[in-house]
């Protein structure tokens, strides 16, 4: 190829973009599309791997004070500071425990992975500390962690809970395939009878983690009985 054919080749190719960048409504089409392509080919994959995951054993649907305490933990925003999201890093799984896998929040509808950590990781907190260390430092977390920055949560102690919301809540999971059963739904007034908030919430953090903890202790131990 000759200099002058390099040449009127080089400027074909910059007017092309000239026309392009000096077009905005033909540049907002082609990049338009050039996302929907990009996005199909990262979303497609994912909403048919979504069907092939399978919960870990032992991970079920939330207990309904355990659901009604998720249902505040995401009305409350606690995602913007705490994530629900162990990497596969080891100075994380040091701090925090296993790192996640997918088949442990197959029944988190919005998922709590979270992008932040203002405050820990919250993945494997059930069972670190007691019932009553909760609800003290959900009321005034200052009185336990003296440089904390979160905000207190009073209110949770006096709002007493909605059985009636919860049940419907309950209902569209498991139109959404959670197995939930009538039996599950019937009984959700007897489940939060006398409780509050705060109660709730408690229980659901007491639960975060619990059946992946539990099913490395069962592994631990079939491990040790088949070496006996």
């Amino acid at each position: 190829m000759s200099k002058q054919d390099k040449k009127s080749e080089h400027v074909a190719g910059t007017n092309a973009h000239q026309k392009i960048e000096r077009n905005v409504g033909l540049l907002a089409v082609l990049i338009t599309i050039a996302v929907s392509f990009g996005g199909l080919a990262e979303i497609v994959p994912m909403m048919f791997q979504a069907e092939a995951i399978k919960p870990l054993p032992g991970v079920k649907p939330y207990p309904a004070l355990q659901l009604a305490g998720r249902d505040i933990y995401v009305r409350e925003g606690c995602y913007n500071c705490h994530s629900q999201m162990v990497r596969t890093l080891r100075f994380e799984s040091e701090r925090y425990g296993q790192y996640s896998l997918a088949g442990e929040s197959v029944y988190d509808r919005p998922f709590q992975w979270g992008s932040k950590r203002t405050g820990p990781d919250l993945a494997r907190v059930g069972g670190r500390y007691s019932d009553e260390w909760h609800r003290e430092h959900l009321k005034d977390p200052r009185s336990l962690v003296q440089e904390s920055n979160m905000p207190s949560f009073p209110w949770l102690a006096e709002n007493t809970l909605n059985a009636e919301q919860l049940q419907s809540h309950m209902r569209a999971l498991k139109r959404l395939g959670d197995p939930y059963t009538d039996a599950d739904i019937q009984n959700v007034p007897k489940a939060l009878a006398g409780k509050t908030e705060l109660d709730a919430v408690v229980a659901y953090l007491q639960g975060l983690g619990k059946a992946r903890a539990q099913n490395r202790a069962n592994d631990a131990a079939a491990a040790a009985a088949g070496a006996k």
